[in-house]
């Protein structure tokens, strides 16, 4: 067979109608792509890459067959205009490819195939073959005179071939697609007109197979008989039987070998309906989506609807059917992979100048869960800590500097005193013979009084305390209490009166000296095995005052990173009821979706062991 489906043809017996829909959508909903004829073969509808979008298809009687009234079916194979489509659409995370429609044809009727617009579009294309008895040649010959016949050959009405290009280049081709010239341009549908073999050559094949002659005729003693029906080829929603012709003697009825019987004489069954009544409803659960992050914990979503199916398909009813049904999750849980992480690799550099402002830095880097470097990408940026910072190392001192004296007194009555800040730093004015600013250094402090007080309420302020730990980071308290003073004494007053006045902290932090690393531990893991020995494992790490590696603690005092749980012996228990459905429980179980009721039953083996594992575990606690 060729592409035409002739017997030792040459492929010119059909037209190959191709083209690809490459309108820009604006609206969302149904937008019709191309019409298939009735008739077409070889039909191939696919999207050019993945989206959003979905492709439709519906006949012309205005019947659904896929995707339609809103409705996403699953891929599949689907009956509709006399042949079987396959509808494909590829859910790998990895796959670029689209949808499709795929058919052998014959089609019975006209068909149109819609794309359900959600997203800009990729590009639809389409090809399927059409048979032509009229069709001619694309291929022109070499050294051809214009208006010169091919091969010196005619059409019916007496036109040379070379005049029915004419007519095919100026337009005056029979449309075959309908509607479609008014959504294609003229650019967007290529048809190629073949030369039919016919037409060309009247001499036999030599690849043809001459007849077989037929057997003499048998003896009119037996005859074909039917001897019951095939069985339904589905036990409800209306499948398909076939009588069963047996060979048996006339008189005596009975079976013979089918030989005794007239071969060509023997009736072709012929489809009859059975089980008419239609299918119970069933719950139709389509494909998880992608997980909605890359890695980590995130979501997928699948479609879920009511279905029954009737005359070999499958209709979307309304969900009150499906009732008697535990409708299935449509979200569940996901992870790809467990995200990497920042790691820090080294300490700060030191610092890059010897005094004033420089910078130091430090090397960060992105760790996969597995240990390996990998792009800064695979983290989140907004968590990455800094490689880079400032350093201050101090003034590079050559002389002292001074603020002006403060205005105000220190103490709004009696004595107090005026301040202003001193600092030794460097001298930018280079032709300053400044060498340092030695011992000499000028006062902070001068003596005022703004008169006597008298009657003054104030809060009086007590020493600190000692450090409430000897390292590491502790509080220190004070006494604070209201007084009121006068000329040479002070009168101790309830706190009320001093309220309108700011009340200094009567407690405050204090950090006399680092307390060194320490060892530091994670809780420990769920225990391996739930009974006849399991261990179990958490981690170690020391860790210095600003809660950053270290190697300083003792290796003697490091607390153990693994141990024996669970030392009791097994009992067995085995409930005939309580079996794994699936192939993948262990995913259900990674998920954690043992907590639904649908999982805890199509998985009962898997979740009742990870739950007596995990009761170990907390018994061993």
């Amino acid at each position: 067979m060729d592409k035409c489906g002739v017997c030792g043809g040459d492929n010119t017996g059909c037209q190959v109608v191709s083209g690809v829909f490459k309108h820009a959508l604006t609206s969302l909903g149904y937008h019709r792509v191309v019409e298939i004829p009735q008739g077409a073969t070889k039909i191939n509808i696919t999207e050019m890459h993945k989206s959003n979008n979905y492709l439709a298809l519906r006949s012309r009687s205005g019947r659904s067959i896929i995707n339609g009234n809103w409705a996403i079916d699953r891929p599949g194979k689907y009956e509709g205009g006399g042949t079987m489509f396959t509808y494909k659409r590829p859910n790998e995370i990895s796959s670029t490819a689209g949808e499709s429609f795929l058919a052998e044809g014959p089609t019975n009727e006209i068909l149109d195939v819609y794309m359900i617009h959600q997203q800009p579009n990729p590009g639809v294309h389409y090809e399927y073959v059409i048979m032509g008895t009229n069709a001619i040649s694309p291929q022109v010959p070499p050294h051809r005179r214009p208006g010169e016949p091919l091969n010196g050959q005619l059409d019916e009405e007496g036109r040379s071939q070379e005049d029915g290009e004419e007519k095919e280049k100026n337009g005056e081709k029979e449309d075959l697609h309908g509607e479609a010239s008014e959504i294609f341009t003229s650019e967007s549908v290529q048809t190629f007109p073949i030369r039919h073999p016919d037409r060309f050559s009247s001499h036999r094949p030599d690849n043809l197979v001459p007849p077989v002659p037929q057997p003499p005729r048998r003896s009119r003693d037996h005859n074909w008989k039917q001897l019951g029906t095939t069985e339904c080829s589905t036990t409800c929603g209306k499948g398909s039987q076939y009588p069963v012709f047996r060979c048996v003697h006339r008189n005596t009825h009975e079976e013979v070998p089918e030989s005794f019987c007239d071969s060509s004489m023997k009736p072709t069954p012929e489809e009859e309906p059975c089980n008419l009544f239609p299918c119970p409803a069933f719950w139709d659960i389509g494909e998880w989506s992608e997980c909605s992050k890359t890695c980590g914990l995130g979501m997928q979503h699948r479609q879920v609807l009511c279905r029954q199916v009737y005359a070999n398909r499958s209709l979307t009813v309304q969900p009150y059917r499906c009732q008697h049904l535990e409708k299935p999750e449509t979200t569940s849980t996901c992870q790809l992979k467990i995200c990497s992480e920042w790691q820090i690799r080294t300490d700060w550099t030191s610092c890059s100048v010897p005094c004033g402002v420089g910078q130091r830095t430090r090397d960060v880097k992105c760790v996969s869960n597995i240990g390996d470097v990998v792009d800064d990408e695979e983290c989140n940026m907004k968590l990455r800590p800094n490689d880079i910072e400032n350093c201050d190392m101090g003034p590079c001192a050559k002389s002292w500097f001074l603020t002006e004296w403060s205005e105000r007194c220190s103490a709004e009555c009696g004595a107090g005193v005026r301040t202003r800040s001193v600092v030794c730093m460097t001298n930018h004015v280079s032709s300053l013979p400044l060498e340092g600013c030695g011992n000499n250094r000028p006062a902070e402090a001068t003596p005022c009084d703004n008169g006597p007080c008298t009657g003054k309420v104030e809060w009086f302020t007590g020493s600190w305390s000692q450090c409430s730990i000897g390292c590491g980071s502790g509080t220190q308290q004070r006494e604070v209490i209201c007084v009121r003073k006068n000329a040479d004494t002070f009168e101790v007053l309830d706190p009320y009166e001093c309220s309108f006045l700011e009340r200094p902290p009567s407690q405050q932090s204090c950090h006399l000296q680092p307390c060194g690393a320490k060892w530091f531990s994670t809780e420990w893991s769920m225990c391996s095995k739930s009974c006849q020995g399991g261990f179990r494992v958490r981690e170690v790490r020391c860790l210095s005052d600003d809660m950053t590696l270290s190697n300083l603690c003792d290796p003697q005092l490091k607390p153990e990173e693994r141990e024996s749980c669970n030392p009791q012996d097994c009992v067995p228990e085995v409930d005939e009821n309580c079996k794994d459905k699936y192939y993948n429980c262990n995913v259900v179980v990674q998920a954690r979706l043992c907590v639904y009721n649908y999982y805890k039953t199509a998985c009962c083996a898997s979740c009742t062991r990870v739950a007596n594992r995990h009761a170990g575990f907390l018994g061993s606690r």
